[in-house]
């Protein structure tokens, strides 16, 4: 089992199934926990699981943290104050299908962004993998009708979901410059505080505009999905990921977000898949197989 989860393949595809439960949950609860509430308190939680395993391991490394501040400023903004809170602020406006159709865009930002700052280029076979990968997402997305691509509208929700792709895409290339030698605990520790500090006057701002918590059981699972699974479980996996093969293989895996989005569907609000969910995990994963392999 141990071994099985050294596998940093697998670690991607369990954090982007947690990150497909938080996209449905967000849009779900909407109307009960505002988006910085939201992305607040799910931090509040995954610190809560972090700091017992990140502080055994401060006095010894406190030096490499303060050597290495400003790539851990950047890495806690963007990855913890930044995407998630970009898109639960686009939730609250856009349809499920626009912000899956622009959040399979991450692999393009990253790679695109990764060759301007990293010299980094894909082999032709990972270039294929990645747009044959790409046309899988779009087919679901799509529902096998290229027309629906045509007429989807922008709004506001948009426009921040688009923030949340660059977002991320600059978070996955800037693990590169995380600080060496630290412990993936006290870095995910450390980058949890940087993004709380970020969150907590936007939080506030937020009460004060009177929106609050609509607190009951159904709220307070929500927080605790994403703050054990897609906050303090999935961000180990995706960094220890990206550090084992690399920013754009890692981003590719972004692309098997409709497909858990469609089993998840089928699963827990009994919408049975059509033909294109299958035309389109087929080429997700076919892309993901020429982009990974060696």
């Amino acid at each position: 089992m141990k071994n099985l989860f050294a596998n940093p393949y697998l670690l991607l595809t369990l954090t982007v199934l947690s990150w497909s439960g938080n996209m449905v949950i967000g849009r779900g609860v909407r109307g009960d926990i505002p988006p910085l509430s939201f992305a607040f308190w799910r931090w509040v939680i995954a610190f809560a699981l972090i700091l017992p395993l990140a502080l055994p391991h401060l006095k010894t490394q406190w030096p490499l943290l303060k050597k290495g501040w400003k790539p851990l400023l950047v890495l806690g903004l963007l990855g913890v104050g930044g995407y998630n809170t970009f898109a639960y602020l686009a939730l609250q406006d856009t349809t499920a299908t626009n912000a899956a159709l622009l959040n399979s865009f991450i692999p393009i930002a990253t790679i695109a962004i990764s060759w301007a700052f990293l010299g980094k280029h894909l082999r032709r076979i990972e270039g294929i993998g990645v747009v044959v990968s790409l046309c899988g997402a779009l087919t679901i997305i799509s529902r096998g009708d290229i027309a629906v691509l045509a007429h989807l509208n922008l709004n506001i929700g948009d426009v921040w979901m688009l923030v949340a792709v660059l977002d991320w895409a600059i978070y996955t290339v800037a693990l590169a410059w995380r600080p060496a030698g630290v412990h993936p605990m006290l870095m995910l520790g450390a980058t949890t505080v940087i993004g709380l500090s970020a969150l907590a006057p936007a939080y506030a701002w937020e009460m004060a505009q009177g929106r609050v918590m609509n607190i009951h059981l159904g709220s307070l699972s929500a927080l605790a999905y994403v703050g054990i699974f897609p906050s303090f479980l999935g961000y180990i996996f995706y960094n220890k990921g990206v550090a084992e093969v690399g920013p754009n293989k890692a981003s590719l895996f972004i692309h098997l977000m409709p497909v858990f989005g469609t089993l998840l569907s089928f699963l827990f609000l009994g919408e049975i898949p059509f033909w294109y969910h299958y035309l389109g995990i087929g080429l997700i994963f076919t892309g993901i197989w020429l982009t990974a392999k060696r």
